[in-house]
């Protein structure tokens, strides 16, 4: 049975950094306040704001507050907590609770995808997971990828739609994760990590300028917005933190891949790729971070091929082609009847059918095939075989090549060769449910020592857990925003170049991949 997940792409346990003294971006203070004298007849608001300010400085208290706080210190004979939101300009009073509640502090990280949308209830105490929730984004409904929905944005309303889509899904997510024992109110701190897209959405920016020259967008680093301000059915005043973006094409998902991966503090090169619907590629290390981006295609979430699906029961997630009798071997998402085939059982299959010689190294049917049967139609759920195509390898080769030739010319244009690389890091699914060997085989992932290939899993909500439970995060995300050098590939005249001898099994120069080479050699 596979493991793999319906929906999320999960916090990777490898990365999930335990961090100490924690500056979340919501505080909570116990009070143990003085009731009213002769002797001591300071207003009640006064009083607590000056208890406030021995510790945070200074300390603001919202109109909105201000009619509770008599009643509710009195009921509870002066004994409250209070909530406090980091503003940058000072603290705000968000809430303020009978007794000592400071042990139940909660606050909510999320990554926002073009296609999934994950949100983790974060214990603020301790920076703990105490559950996640996954769904699709509503937004598809207008449109599957980010350039379809900037269009649906243009026409009239459709702005107000998409963000209200968005916003629908995190509250649904909202629901889930409080469904238990929780009220939505008592989470006091948001963070989230998105694309530049997706930012722009969910705070109903016009996302249009970022896909014309000169590809501005209206904001790289929001700051601090209230959720009342967005809609999202937690403390109205708690504070919600967008990691930064670079630009058009590199948002905050990828700042946080960086920050999350560490390589911006090691003294050693890496490379960090993040491919989806959009390509991602960061190298550098301490000294200096470049980065490109570009579209790549669905191809890794079973969208280029005849009988692709996303990771859902009955996709076919993993293929073993036997080299003696032929037999195929594969297993699906549930054990359910297979439907169709994910990314990870694409990949399987296409590195089984290249070790076997039923594609070549040009990726072409050998013996005058067409198409490949993977499962046959009495083992499927349609009663129909479910088969790989010509045109479905293509249609892969055609991502994987934008994939390789977008790393190679990056390499290129600062002087940097594949033996200089000392790690790997490969982030959402594309890191966290692909087969390394099998992504090898094929030329997506490089021909490296194991040990230097990091899946990161879901790095952009393991950033978002981190930049809201610490300010030293938050700070070296915008740091590290200021840092990358941003490439613009494309528009090189090359790039065609590389893109043509990338699409060769694993790659033109075959010599890069001496692990495929070998397993190649064995069997002739």
């Amino acid at each position: 049975m596979s493991n793999q997940q319906e929906k999320p792409v999960i916090l990777a346990d490898q990365v999930q950094t335990i961090l100490t003294d924690l500056e979340p971006l919501s505080r909570k203070v116990f009070l143990s306040l003085t009731p009213p004298s002769s002797l001591d007849n300071r207003a009640d608001v006064d009083q607590l704001r000056q208890n406030l300010e021995r510790v945070f400085q200074p300390v603001r208290v919202p109109l909105s507050l201000m009619a509770k706080i008599p009643s509710l210190c009195r009921s509870s004979d002066w004994k409250v907590t209070a909530t406090l939101a980091e503003t940058g300009r000072g603290w705000d009073l968000i809430d303020l609770e009978s007794g000592d509640s400071t042990g139940s502090h909660y606050g909510l990280a999320v990554d926002i995808g073009t296609t999934t949308v994950v949100a983790y209830l974060i214990n603020l105490v301790d920076g703990t997971v105490l559950g996640h929730a996954a769904d699709y984004n509503d937004q598809i409904s207008l449109g599957e990828d980010i350039l379809s929905r900037i269009r649906q944005a243009m026409e009239p309303g459709g702005l107000i739609r998409l963000q209200t889509l968005v916003i629908n899904t995190l509250n649904r997510l909202i629901k889930q994760l409080c469904a238990s024992s929780l009220k939505s109110g008592q989470i006091t701190a948001a963070a989230i990590g998105a694309n530049t897209t997706m930012i722009h959405l969910l705070l109903g920016l016009d996302p249009t300028s970022i896909c014309r020259a000169p590809y501005t967008p209206i904001v790289n680093s929001p700051g601090l917005i209230s959720a009342g301000e967005l809609g999202l059915e937690i403390n109205p005043l708690a504070p919600v933190y967008c990691l930064p973006s670079i630009g058009s094409y590199l948002g905050g998902d990828v700042i946080g891949g960086i920050l999350v991966s560490g390589m911006h503090n090691k003294s050693d090169v890496s490379l960090f790729v993040d491919i989806g619907t959009n390509g991602e590629i960061v190298m550098g290390n301490q000294e200096w971070l470049v980065a490109c981006a570009g579209a790549a295609g669905p191809a890794l979430e079973g969208g280029v091929t005849a009988f692709g699906m996303r990771a859902e029961p009955g996709a076919v997630d993993h293929v073993s082609i036997d080299r003696k009798s032929g037999q195929v071997t594969y297993t699906t998402i549930g054990n359910m009847p297979a439907r169709g085939i994910c990314g990870s059982g694409l990949v399987d299959t296409l590195a089984e059918l290249f070790l076997n010689g039923i594609i070549d190294r040009t990726a072409r049917f050998t013996q005058g095939r067409e198409k490949y049967i993977v499962v046959p139609a009495s083992e499927t759920a349609m009663g129909e075989n479910i088969v790989v195509t010509q045109i479905d390898v293509n249609n892969f080769m055609a991502t994987k090549g934008a994939v390789n030739s977008a790393i190679d010319l990056l390499m290129e244009n600062v002087g940097c060769h594949w033996q200089e690389i000392s790690h790997f890091y490969a982030a959402g699914a594309f890191g966290q449910y692909l087969p390394i060997e099998s992504a090898i085989t094929i030329g997506l992932y490089p021909d490296l020592p194991r040990p230097a290939i990091v899946r990161l899993g879901n790095s952009s909500g393991e950033a978002a857990r981190q930049v809201l439970i610490s300010r030293t995060k938050r700070m070296e995300a915008e740091t590290i925003a200021a840092k990358v050098t941003y490439f613009e590939l494309n528009a090189n005249p090359s790039f065609m170049e590389k893109f043509v001898s990338s699409k060769f099994l694993p790659h033109t120069d075959l010599d890069r991949y001496p692990s495929v080479k070998k397993r190649l050699e064995s069997r002739v």
